[in-house]
């Protein structure tokens, strides 16, 4: 029964990759070779797709508790940390690194710890470059001796690239608050901004409470790892303020971009408004002169077409005069 299980394990599409690590040593290994690693003294991790078909089947063959088998292969998840059939439940989010994707659709990460490793899963096409960082980093030679070490590896892979993301967004609104004018390019790509920063801290605020909680269940963490977990979830509180700070900035730089429109178009109504006012009367006096009717003064006069030019052009010079005196220009 047991070698029916691990051959179908084997042939499994949920199953990613696993490791077995002994004395800081991690080993790839395959399918087969799960159930003898998880009866020695060593620990594993285990990466899964999640919304494979056999995927169930997979948890199930490891030995998974159907609750938490349950919860690793819900839809959707929230930042957070539970306690479960005496081990930890760990939600977080990841930037979307992946083709075509947008950054704020954060990727899920959901790990189950024990004493005995982790069991990590993910779905399909949405790969987490945290993840695979931490599997670079393993066949690099890092050392991993615990089980507190691999998850801290993890989270501070996941950390770090939310740290590039928000560094990202905040120089670009470096560049757009130096920035003399916008087009229309550049107050699209503001409104993304806004939009990134708004979306990323709605999944990083949870996620930090979701440390935290993990700070303090005080489970596979030495003190040494629970101080540098403690760093970690204070610079994910860092990054949602400096996320609720960029939401700020960019509301602030779109309400002056508003006010450069608004005012560069009162401009634009303003000169409009005084070359009216200079060619109002001259509209009146060529209306009146214009008229086909009898009785109009100087129509007998050959001069009467240059006095009335010449008049005209006084008035211009006069309304002219009047108006750079009063400061209208």
């Amino acid at each position: 029964m047991q070698d029916n299980q691990q051959s179908s394990l084997n042939q499994r599409d949920s199953f990613l990759w696993a490791y077995y690590f002994a004395d800081g040593i991690a080993k790839p290994l395959d399918p087969k070779e799960l159930k003898t690693a998880e009866q020695n003294t060593g620990f594993t991790w285990v990466h899964l797709q999640s919304d494979t078909l056999d995927a169930e089947q997979t948890m199930d063959d490891l030995g998974l508790p159907q609750p938490v088998a349950d919860s690793l292969l819900a839809l959707e998840t929230r930042p957070k940390t539970l306690a479960i059939e005496g081990g930890l439940l760990v939600y977080l989010r990841g930037i979307n690194t992946n083709p075509d994707a947008d950054p704020e659709d954060m990727v899920s990460l959901r790990l189950w710890l024990t004493d005995k490793g982790i069991v990590s899963t993910r779905r399909q096409g949405r790969k987490l470059l945290s993840v695979q960082d931490v599997k670079n980093d393993i066949e690099q030679g890092v050392v991993i001796s615990s089980v507190g070490d691999l998850l801290l590896e993890i989270i501070e892979r996941v950390v770090d690239r939310i740290s590039e993301m928000v560094d990202i967004l905040d120089d670009e609104l470096v560049t757009f608050e130096t920035a003399e004018s916008m087009d229309l390019q550049a107050r699209q790509r503001l409104s993304v901004v806004r939009r990134q920063a708004a979306a990323i801290r709605r999944y990083l605020a949870p996620q930090r409470d979701a440390l935290d909680t993990l700070y303090r269940s005080n489970q596979f963490l030495t003190g040494e790892q629970a101080f540098t977990l403690r760093e970690l979830s204070d610079r994910t509180t860092r990054y949602v303020e400096d996320l609720d700070l960029a939401r700020e900035r960019s509301i602030v730089l779109q309400d002056e971009v508003r006010n450069r429109i608004a005012d560069r178009q009162g401009m634009v109504m303003y000169v409009l408004s005084l070359v009216t006012a200079i060619f109002l009367p001259l509209s009146f006096l060529t209306g009146v002169f214009g008229m086909n009717v009898g009785g109009l003064p100087g129509t007998d006069n050959p001069e009467a077409f240059n006095v009335l030019t010449f008049s005209m052009l006084g008035l211009v010079a006069l309304l002219g005069s009047f108006m750079i005196w009063k400061k209208w220009f």
